[in-house]
């Protein structure tokens, strides 16, 4: 398969995955307390992703300086996305902008696995496809309840879930050849990225609504199940 087909197909099955989420929650909105728990499972998917792919690279390749500024600019380049949110008139646009750059990084993640070789990329979707699709469904349910059309919620979801096929080729054909440094500097802004989502975005959101063992629990059951997809891989 080519270096383009690879990343479709790749990418293509996580964007299906985030697309019907988002579908099921506009057709039938969940309440709170479900949205509460999706949100709680999306956030230990995603926090999982971020500890069990990203920060074992940076641990392994010693790039200390490299990870240093990756990581300064990743938290510039969220703190921005905040106050980008905090100042629109629209309530989820901070949920919206981040999770967008979640998105095309997870793509970009894709896309460096696959120009690695072996079965990391493949790897890398199949894990985040549960993660996706979980966060689609996390974002049209938000979307809604903040009283936007269904036809808004449906096709502004599908377009952030779509960003991860750009991402994937981004990762291939840009960032596939890093090495070092410089691909230490990219991992660290990605943990950055991600750690923003879950800490600033998903369990925030989640915490609007009376707290429950069972979301709470869903949280690590979300952070479970993507740690033994990647043990058995």
């Amino acid at each position: 398969m080519s270096g383009i087909g690879a990343v479709l197909g790749s990418t293509g099955i996580p964007f299906a995955a985030a697309s019907l989420g988002a579908g099921a929650a506009s057709v039938r909105p969940p309440s709170k307390p479900i949205q509460s728990a999706v949100q709680h499972l999306a956030a230990g998917l995603v926090f999982a992703a971020a500890a069990a792919e990203l920060v074992p690279d940076l641990l392994e390749h010693h790039e200390k300086l490299a990870v240093a500024i990756g990581f300064g600019v990743g938290i510039v380049f969220m703190l921005f996305v905040r106050r980008v949110g905090e100042s629109s008139s629209e309530g989820k646009r901070g949920l919206i902008t981040t999770v967008a750059v979640d998105v095309f990084i997870d793509g970009l993640l894709i896309g460096i696995g696959l120009a690695e070789g072996g079965k990391t990329g493949l790897l890398l979707a199949i894990a985040l496809t549960g993660e996706l699709a979980f966060l689609g469904l996390a974002v049209s349910a938000a979307l809604g309840d903040s009283g936007a059309s269904r036809q808004f919620v449906v096709s502004t979801t599908a377009a952030l879930a779509a960003l991860i096929v750009p991402g994937g080729l981004v990762g291939f054909y840009a960032l596939g050849g890093l090495t070092g440094g410089p691909l230490s500097a990219v991992v660290a802004f990605a943990t950055v990225a991600l750690l923003y989502l879950v800490t600033e975005e998903l369990l925030i959101e989640a915490h609007e609504a009376p707290e429950t063992s069972i979301s709470t629990s869903l949280f690590f059951v979300g952070f479970l199940a993507l740690l033994l997809v990647h043990m058995a891989a």
